[in-house]
């Protein structure tokens, strides 16, 4: 079956070329599939025109991070036809991004840890967010706040100066760069702060995994 890998869409340049490289991943993990990507809003090609081009059902997995409004209604009034499969996170193959990417950052053993994500008024998105931010605290061995954006709180400033003086880094809980991104970088006042997790090769086995699960595939990526 098809796999239609759908992210959020943005108006920044950047997002979109995150995107395709992460869609390269994807399909460099298994050549012989068929595999398209498409956008929620804001960027092109849109998910219901990608769809519309299909002659079979598709399995549709969202390049989101957690399990919000998209997840919830968007996605399957629009992919009514086909099969969906889950929220991204949370997973340990998004653990393994997360903490190469705070090496990458900086992050030393010991240091706090706070978790930044883009934040939703939705809980069931909050939700998704606080246990990914308990899988990476129990990965690390060290203290991980999860804080947000927008919409909901603490947010990363708060988060950080409730740690005071000891040494913090921010883990951005982002797939792409972009307006959030940027903000997480201005709210890290300096301190260390990973990068979207962009094209990782975990975040694309994760979207494989996604896919064997919505297909009902008896052994799902890991």
């Amino acid at each position: 079956m098809t796999l239609v890998a759908v992210a959020h869409g943005s108006r920044d340049p950047r997002a979109a070329e995150s995107t395709a490289a992460l869609i390269r991943e994807v399909r460099a993990q298994r050549p012989a599939a068929d595999v398209r990507h498409a956008f929620l809003e804001l960027a092109e090609p849109l998910l219901g025109e990608v769809l519309s081009h299909l002659t079979e059902p598709a399995v549709v997995v969202p390049l989101l991070l957690s399990g919000g409004y998209h997840v919830h209604v968007d996605l399957p009034a629009t992919a009514r036809e086909h099969r969906l499969g889950t929220a991204l996170g949370p997973d340990q193959l998004l653990v393994e991004a997360l903490v190469d990417r705070l090496a990458e950052a900086g992050w030393r053993p010991g240091d706090a840890v706070v978790l930044a994500a883009a934040g939703s008024r939705d809980q069931r998105a909050v939700a998704d967010s606080v246990a990914m931010g308990q899988l990476v605290s129990d990965a690390l061995g060290t203290d991980v706040t999860t804080s947000f954006v927008s919409a909901a709180e603490p947010t990363i400033t708060e988060a950080v100066r409730g740690y005071g003086r000891r040494p913090v880094a921010v883990a951005t809980y982002l797939l792409a760069p972009g307006f959030f991104a940027d903000q997480v970088i201005a709210a890290s006042e300096g301190l260390p702060c990973s990068a979207p997790l962009g094209a990782h090769p975990a975040v694309a086995r994760l979207v494989w995994k996604r896919y064997d699960e919505a297909r009902g595939c008896a052994a799902a990526t890991s």
